[in-house]
């Protein structure tokens, strides 16, 4: 997930802007549903972005719509020992954005062919919810920690890998899947609300861990 706004994401807003929105939505339902997966998605996602200059979409990424409190967020994980990282589906622009904009300490995501600043309408690597998932935990090992030492935060089945593979896990506006996953379900529009606290908190130093905000920070 990434940290937008519920009710969309940081594709279908992009999409909008280029033109492919109704179909970029109907792709993500069949996603969630099952019927597609996440390369069939990518691959319908990115024929919109032919021709589109970097510049274009990196102009559009401020009105982003994202949650509330995310800087903020970030802020209070690292005064209390936690590394804040984010495992995102959405396109290397919008990763390499919201980590820069918010302080993220890594983040991940699948990246589009481009040619002469210019995108192609090709994927040039796809990163779907098992690569999410592996990404996360690759991160906690150079951090020298296990999964178990680590939480997310995410809202949908591309979740569902990292979720099983660590100890907390929230589904923040999140599908009746990533509910069902997760150890406790959140609503609303501000990740400040309620705060957890830190992995390990009750226990020694070394168990203090990483948060991984998976997708994006939208409110979605």
């Amino acid at each position: 997930m990434a940290p937008s706004s519920p009710g969309t994401s940081s594709s279908a807003f992009l999409a909008g802007f280029l033109g492919h929105r109704d179909d970029l939505v109907r792709a993500e339902e069949s996603y969630a549903s099952g019927e597609l997966d996440n390369r069939q998605v990518a691959e319908l996602d990115a024929k919109g972005w032919a021709g589109v200059a970097e510049q274009c979409v990196s102009r559009r990424l401020d009105d982003l719509p994202l949650v509330s409190g995310i800087a903020e967020t970030v802020g209070w994980c690292r005064r209390n020992g936690l590394v804040p990282v984010l495992a995102t589906l959405a396109w290397s622009p919008v990763g390499t954005h919201l980590a820069e904009r918010f302080g993220f300490h890594a983040f991940s995501g699948p990246r589009l062919e481009t040619i002469g600043n210019r995108f192609t309408g090709r994927v040039a690597l796809h990163f779907d919810e098992h690569d999410k998932r592996d990404f996360a935990l690759a991160q906690a090992r150079e951090l020298g920690l296990t999964a178990r030492s680590c939480g997310a935060v995410g809202d949908s089945r591309s979740d569902l890998p990292l979720f099983a593979s660590v100890a907390v896990s929230v589904a923040f506006n999140a599908s009746a899947q990533a509910r069902a996953a997760a150890t406790i379900a959140v609503d609303g529009t501000d990740l400040r609300r309620p705060r957890l606290e830190p992995v390990g908190a009750r226990g020694s130093a070394e168990e203090r861990g990483m948060t991984t905000r998976t997708g994006e920070l939208s409110t979605s």
